[in-house]
C-alpha cells in the first residue's frame, strides 16, 4: 500500500474546485492542507481538519497551486534562430519562412542531439512549474523526420501532437497539393501510433482553409482528435473550422471578428492563448477579456519555440496575460492550469481535488497573486508531481 503525505500549514490553497474552497473558480483554501496517496490527492481542506498521514511537510506559509499544464510547445528541434531574433527587435517583422531555418537544422541532428535538446528543456520547464506538457513535431517535414519526432516526444509525453503541416516542406514548395497528400497519407500514417492530436498552421503563408480541413479531417479518420494554429498572424478560417471539427484548442486566436468569438462560445473549443509569441514578434496581443467576457474557456501556455516564442516559462506568460492581455491574476492562473487542462480534455490534472493527479507547486509567496505582481522573479519553490517531489529549489 502506498504511503500518504500531507502538505499543511498552505497560506492560500489553489484547488480550481469552487465547491472546496470560496466558491470562485479558483476554489480558494486560506490555512490549508493537502493530502496525497501514492500519485493521488485524496483530501483537501483546511489544515485544522486534515487527517492523520504517513508523511508530512509543512508549506512555512507558502501558496499551493495545481502544476502548470503546458498545452502548446513545440520541443523536438535543433539550433536556434538568434539571428532571426536579433533581425526582427531590429525592425524586420515575422513570417512563417522562418521555420525552413530550424528544418534544416532539426534534419541535420541525430535523434540523440533532439532528445539531448527536449530534455534540457523539459528541465528547464519543470523548474518553473510545468508538470504536464504538449509537444508537437513539425520541423521535421519528411515522413521519417517527422515520425521520428514524435517517437521521441511520446518517450516524455503523452500529449504528443502530429503537425507535419506546419509549413509545406520546401521540398514541396512548387506542389504544395503534393505536399498536403503526403501530409495526409504515408506521412500520417507513419506518424499517427505515436501521436494523439493534430494540428495544422492555418495561415496565409502555410495552410488554407481547404488544406486545414483536408488534413484535419483525415487524422481525425485515423483516430487523432485535432488542434489548429488560429488566427495567428491575420484574420483567416482557423477558428471557425476548429469549432466545425470540434477541435480540442485554437491556438493564438490573436485576429478575432465577433463571429469568431461567438462561435468559441457556443462550442466546446478552447482558445488557447500564446502571449511569448506577441512579446518575442512585438505582435498585437490577444484580447483574452474579450474571450473571457462571452464565456470562452481561455487556456495560457509557452508555445516554447525556438523562433517566435523561445520561453518555457509559464510564470511569464501569466505575468504578460495579466499585464497585456486583460486578465485578472485569478484568470491566468486558472487558465495555465485547468485552461490547459481542458485544451488537453484532461480532468485528472490542473485542479487539486479528490482523484486529481497529485501535481502541485509551492510558491515562495503566501498568494498565487504573486506570479503576476512579481514577474520575473522564480517564485516556484517545490514541484510535485504524481505525488513525488520532483525540484526543490535550492535554498
Amino acid at each position: 500500500m502506498s504511503s500518504s503525505t500531507v502538505i499543511t500549514n498552505i497560506a492560500t490553497l489553489v484547488t480550481n474546485s469552487p465547491s472546496l474552497g470560496d466558491g470562485s473558480p479558483l476554489g480558494l483554501v486560506q490555512d490549508a492542507a493537502v493530502v496525497m496517496e501514492g500519485d493521488r490527492v485524496v483530501w483537501t481542506g483546511e489544515s485544522s481538519k486534515a487527517p492523520a498521514t504517513d508523511n508530512r511537510v509543512d508549506a512555512g506559509g507558502r501558496a499551493v497551486i495545481p502544476g502548470f499544464v503546458d498545452s502548446h510547445s513545440h520541443l523536438v528541434f535543433a539550433g536556434d534562430r538568434t539571428q532571426e531574433f536579433n533581425a526582427r527587435m531590429s525592425g524586420r517583422s515575422y513570417t512563417a519562412g522562418g521555420i525552413r531555418t530550424t528544418v534544416a537544422a532539426t534534419r541535420a541532428a541525430t535523434d540523440e542531439e533532439l532528445e539531448a535538446n527536449l530534455t534540457r528543456y523539459l528541465a528547464e520547464a519543470l523548474r518553473q512549474g510545468t508538470t504536464t506538457f504538449e509537444t508537437k513535431s513539425g520541423y521535421g517535414l519528411t515522413v521519417a523526420d517527422e515520425a521520428r519526432a514524435l517517437r521521441i516526444a511520446a518517450a516524455h509525453t503523452d500529449e504528443v501532437t502530429y503537425l507535419g503541416a506546419h509549413i509545406v516542406s520546401p521540398d514541396f514548395a512548387d506542389d504544395p497539393a503534393a505536399y498536403v497528400a503526403l501530409v495526409t497519407g504515408e506521412m500520417l500514417d507513419a506518424c499517427a501510433p505515436y501521436a494523439r492530436w493534430i494540428d495544422v498552421f492555418c495561415e496565409k503563408g502555410a495552410f488554407d482553409g481547404d488544406q486545414a480541413r483536408a488534413i484535419l479531417t483525415a487524422g481525425r479518420a485515423r483516430g487523432l482528435t485535432p488542434r489548429i494554429h488560429a488566427n495567428q498572424l491575420s484574420h483567416g478560417p482557423g477558428v471557425q473550422l476548429a469549432v466545425e471539427l470540434d477541435a480540442a484548442s485554437a491556438d493564438h486566436c490573436t485576429h478575432l471578428t465577433d463571429a469568431d468569438v461567438d462561435a468559441l462560445a457556443n462550442g466546446d473549443t478552447v482558445a488557447t492563448l500564446l502571449p511569448g509569441a506577441e512579446f518575442s514578434t512585438r505582435a498585437a496581443w490577444p484580447d483574452a477579456r474579450r474571450l473571457l467576457d462571452a464565456g470562452v474557456t481561455v487556456a495560457l501556455s509557452t508555445d516554447c519555440n525556438p523562433g517566435s516564442s523561445f520561453t518555457s516559462s509559464v510564470p511569464f506568460c501569466v505575468a504578460l496575460a495579466v499585464r497585456d492581455m486583460g486578465m485578472t491574476p485569478d484568470e491566468a492562473v486558472w487558465s495555465a492550469t485547468a485552461g490547459g487542462a481542458a485544451a488537453l480534455r484532461r480532468d485528472d490534472i490542473g485542479r487539486l481535488a479528490p482523484g486529481a493527479r497529485a501535481d502541485l507547486l509551492v510558491l515562495d509567496a503566501p498568494s498565487h497573486v504573486h506570479l503576476a505582481y512579481r514577474p520575473g522573479v522564480p517564485l516556484v519553490s517545490e514541484v510535485w508531481r504524481e505525488g513525488v517531489r520532483r525540484y526543490s529549489r535550492p535554498d
